[in-house]
């Protein structure tokens, strides 16, 4: 009887261990969450070479090899506007640096608040 109240006790800790662990993550926002990704992949992630293909709306859309692989990703820029060219479809057909995760080459970016792959020179402001 008392083993099966410590195994239940044991349990019962593990589960809230468990669920207070997934609750808080659940509440983020999906621009928290996305703001996330960006970080975690530009901490871990490897860098490789892309090429833009398009930009609409905010969104970027770049094509790379990982591995003999070619990959197309699209990248939401909305939130990160300011860290843009004036006319960011200037971008389009040129070349630019990602960042990817080893483990997941899919997962990747070309831009967050802490670094820029894209490859561009603003305008030098006018005196």
């Amino acid at each position: 009887m008392k083993k099966r109240r410590i195994l239940l006790a044991g349990v019962a800790g593990a589960l809230t261990g468990v669920a207070a662990w997934f609750v808080p993550a659940g509440r983020r926002s999906p621009a928290e969450r996305e703001r996330r990704r960006r970080l975690a992949v530009n901490a871990r992630g490897r860098t490789g070479g892309a090429t833009i293909t398009d930009f609409y709306e905010g969104v970027i859309c770049y094509r790379y090899f990982v591995g003999g692989v070619e990959y197309t990703a699209f990248q939401d820029l909305s939130s990160l506007m300011e860290m843009l060219p004036e006319d960011p479809r200037t971008l389009t057909e040129r070349p630019a640096t990602l960042k990817y995760l080893a483990h997941n080459p899919a997962n990747s970016i070309l831009l967050c608040e802490e670094w820029s792959g894209l490859r561009f020179y603003p305008q030098a402001a006018a005196t």
